[in-house]
């Protein structure tokens, strides 16, 4: 089992205007462990195939975590940020499952 430090990314929305929403990216960091790793090609709309990894994380949860388990959208890994596909909740822990490259907003964005 490998060791696993990186980001979580939550995407949160607040309320700008009577009934107008902005997106609110926030990444925190965190340790945890690498359960499984895998991968597999999808086939895709262009010319080259979509990478889709299969991972399971295991992450040491704090308050902020559990409380917006919901909001998690995307975790870093190797470099390059991931769409998250599951949550669980076992305390002390969040299992996280991931699919294909994350493309949307960051707090960079």
């Amino acid at each position: 089992m490998a060791r696993y430090f990186g980001n979580v990314g939550y995407v949160t929305y607040m309320e700008t205007a009577p009934s107008v929403h902005k997106e609110q990216v926030t990444e925190r960091p965190y340790y945890g462990d690498v359960l499984s790793m895998n991968r597999r090609l999808e086939k895709g709309e262009g010319i080259n195939d979509n990478v889709e990894i299969g991972n399971q994380f295991s992450i040491l949860a704090d308050a902020y975590a559990y409380e917006n388990f919901a909001s998690i959208r995307y975790i870093t890994w190797m470099g390059q940020r991931w769409k998250v596909s599951k949550v669980t909740v076992q305390r002390p822990r969040l299992l996280i499952d991931i699919g294909g490259v994350w493309n949307g907003r960051t707090p960079e964005s």
